[in-house]
Formats: C-alpha cells, structure tokens, sequence
C-alpha cells in the first residue's frame, strides 16, 4: 500500500480518484489547491504525488518543482487538459515522472501509478542499495533511509546519467568514496574503469606524476615512462579524494585538464588526449582556503558544477540502528562468530555517541564489540564508549583514561563546548555573530549547541 498526494481542485474529480485508488488499497490524501497540496506532502510521508497541472495558488509546475526539491525519488504524474500538452511535456522534462490527458480511464491511471512505484522501489532498492552493487565493490552497502541520505542518494542518480562533474564534500569517514563510486556504477562509463587517488597520501612532489605520469629520465628515479591515472582511466572515472590537500601548482595544471581534456606527463612533450569524467571530494571548506589563496577559485567553479555533501552521521542518527545491524551481521559473519544482537543500553549509548569519526569509526566499534563478546548479546562494555549527558558535565577534569581516540573525543567536546560559550557570552547570545566569531556554519554551531546541552 502506498501513501498518494491527489491534488484536485474539482471535487467530483478528486472523489473519483479517492475512490478508485482506496480500491487498489492505497492510502489518499487530497489537496484542493496547489497550496494546501504542498502543505500536505510536507507534512506527510507521501510515496507518489498526482496533481492537476492548473491549480489555484500554486500551478502543477510549482508542485513539482517544490516535490523534487523536497525529495528527487517521489514520482510526480501530472493531469492535463488537451490545450496544455506541451506544458505537460515540458513538465516531464523536468522531472514528472508522466502526464495523463484528461477525460482518461482509472485504470489508465492506475496502471501509470504502478509503473512509477515499481521504478521507485528498483531504483532506491536494487541500484545504490542492492546487495550485489556492494558485494561487487568490497565495500559496505550505502545503507540510510533517513531524508537527508534519500536527497543525497537522489542527486547521486540524477547526476550519474550526466557527464558532468561531481563535488562531494563531507567529513572524514562519511563515505564520499563509496558514492564516488556509486556514480560511476550507476553511469553510461559503468564499464570503464574507476581510477582513485588520495591526494593528501601522496608527497607533493610525486603527486604530479601519479596523476600525469612522466617519461623516462624526466627525474632522479624515473627509470621508465610510467602512465598517470588519467590515463589509466580513459574512457572511464577519475576520483580525486581530498582535493583540498594538491597543491596551488598543481591545481593550475588540473584545471587545464578539465578545460581542454589534455596533458602532458612530466618530462614529455606531446599533449595526450583523455576522455574521463572527475569526480572530486574533499573534508576541508574550500570556500575557506580560496580565501587563504590556498585554493584556486577558477578551479573550484570547475570542480563544483554539481556539489554533493555527504551528511555526517550525528545529523543522521536515525540510521544508526539500521546501520548496527548490518555490521554486527557483517562482522558476525565476517570473523565466524555466532550471531549477536545488540543490549538497549548498548544502542542507546550508539545513538547518542558523537561520532566525530562518522560511519567508519562506528563501523570500528562494531568490529571491535564484535570481536570482545563472547556471548550472544553485545553489552556497553564491549563498546569502549564513554558518552555523558553533555561535554561539560561529563568533562569535569579532562579525560585521561582509556584509548587514545577515546582521550581524544573527550579533549575535543571539552574544548569545543567551553569555547562556544565562551563566544555566546561574549556576543550576548548572538548566535549568528558567534558563528562567524568560530569560523563554522550557522547550522553546524546550532548542532554543537544541542549536543552539548548549552541551552538552559
């Protein structure tokens, strides 16, 4: 049974279709105008929207375009008289998913309805999500149902189709690899090969080489010519991770890359050709270190023509509990272990843990509880987790007990919940201020502020 939005101003019309489709055991919802309908998805958890194209207050156009911004993966089937057909045409261009003409048959519709339901499911199923896309990469499922991982899974498929060039930015163990990944799987250079490169692991000086590659006798060492991942990757995906670390030289050279779809290899003289599509990702605020003339800003238009972020998984704990289970399953698995469920205490401890270290270090904490449980129920213990009500009444005197990444997370709640009320004080409680005053966004800081309890 789906949930399904009817946005109808004509009252024997929206009767009509109420009844023909609580007959195939959805859920209705109705809407007597663009506006009221908007208001209704929003507050609703709807599966499919249908919408006349001429409303009052809000068009049908309006509908879908505040539908896919909401959520890119909800089908939008349009109603249209005979004279706005090029409209209705235009709209699904835009991302409708179809259009009827009116007067139609129910079934018609329905049977429409059921096609887009159908895609829905395979495509937030049985692509990104499917067992097989993560068994074939060797990497943990992108697993997260929550709104904000349907957005990004969304624009991941929305983009993939495209040649276009990916940003992706996020913390440190959000997995921006994996969606890197699931934008190259999931594209027409699928085939292809997906060529990666961590810029920040690589000494500066080499860096130039592994990208570009170099001919023989082009340095000390340089015994042979060697091809540079570009090539390597033709016809296929080249994914910088963390961008932010290349240095401004290199920079000039990558941005030549993207421009004109050539290079040279250090030491050479002929300008090779390449077809590759780039994908980029980074942890730093690159908007920040364009201001430090740390970045090329030529560059970062170039590399940002469709920015993913990747949220972090404190903005995300709804899919904490999804995400345990898979990897004590995994890991279950993994190590011939019996399988072990979770004690709530244990994953209330999870879900309210920091996770500074995001999707990794969690998958880390299970590995590790996994590996400590010789029973069948994972306890707090087995965790290694020391979490408190809030940094400053757990922080009375500075943690020096335990793991060096446990000591760590501690120092770095102590530090950021003092100093952020230390900056609230000063600006009267200006949080707008005290978010420039801590160089963080304004979303970021008000997080912070509920994490650590700072209000009342």
């Amino acid at each position: 049974m789906a949930v399904i939005l009817v946005i109808e101003d004509k009252e024997s019309m929206a009767q009509m279709l109420s009844q023909a489709l609580q007959a195939e055991g959805h859920q209705v919802i109705v809407g007597r105008d663009g506006r009221e309908g908007l208001d209704k998805f929003k507050e609703s958890k709807v599966d499919l929207v249908v919408s006349d194209l001429r409303l009052p207050h809000k068009s049908g156009l309006e509908v879908l375009e505040v539908v896919k911004e909401h959520n890119p993966l909800v089908p939008v089937i349009l109603m249209t008289a005979y004279g706005t057909i090029e409209t209705a045409v235009k709209a699904v261009k835009e991302g409708a998913y179809d259009f009827i003409t009116k007067p139609f048959d129910p079934d018609h519709l329905i049977h429409l309805i059921n096609k887009a339901l159908e895609k829905q499911r395979l495509v937030t199923e049985n692509l990104i999500l499917r067992e097989e896309f993560a068994k074939h990469l060797k990497l943990p499922k992108i697993i997260g149902k929550s709104p904000k991982m349907l957005e990004v899974i969304g624009k991941v498929q929305k983009v993939a189709a495209s040649q276009t060039t990916v940003l992706l930015l996020g913390e440190s163990g959000t997995g921006k690899e994996l969606f890197a990944r699931a934008v190259h799987y999931l594209s027409p250079r699928k085939e292809g090969p997906f060529v990666a490169i961590n810029c920040a692991a690589i000494p500066r000086d080499l860096l130039e080489s592994e990208l570009f590659g170099h001919e023989r006798g082009a340095f000390t060492g340089a015994v042979a010519r060697k091809m540079g991942k570009f090539e390597l990757a033709n016809k296929g995906t080249v994914f910088l991770d963390e961008i932010g670390d290349m240095d401004l030289a290199l920079q000039a050279k990558l941005l030549r890359v993207l421009e004109g779809e050539e290079f040279m290899r250090v030491g050479g003289t002929v300008k090779i050709k390449v077809d590759v599509r780039m994908i980029a990702a980074t942890n730093k605020d690159l908007q920040a270190a364009i201001n430090q003339k740390l970045f090329r800003e030529d560059l970062y238009y170039r590399l940002a023509v469709f920015p993913i972020t990747i949220p972090p998984l404190r903005e995300r704990a709804d899919d904490i509990p999804t995400l345990v289970d898979h990897f004590v399953g995994y890991y279950c698995q993994e190590l011939k272990k019996e399988p072990k469920a979770m004690a709530p205490a244990s994953m209330e401890l999870l879900i309210k843990y920091p996770w500074t270290g995001n999707v990794r270090e969690l998958q880390n904490c299970i590995e590790r509880a996994v590996i400590l449980s010789d029973g069948q129920v994972l306890l707090p213990e087995h965790l290694g987790l020391r979490v408190k009500a809030t940094a400053e009444a757990g922080l009375a005197e500075l943690q020096t007990e335990g793991s060096l990444q446990e000591v760590s997370h501690a120092a770095i709640q102590f530090a950021e919940s003092r100093m952020i009320r230390k900056v609230l004080k000063e600006t009267g409680g200006n949080k707008s201020r005290a978010a420039e005053i801590l160089k963080v966004s304004y979303k970021t800081l008000l997080t912070k502020i509920k994490d650590y309890g700072i209000e009342g």
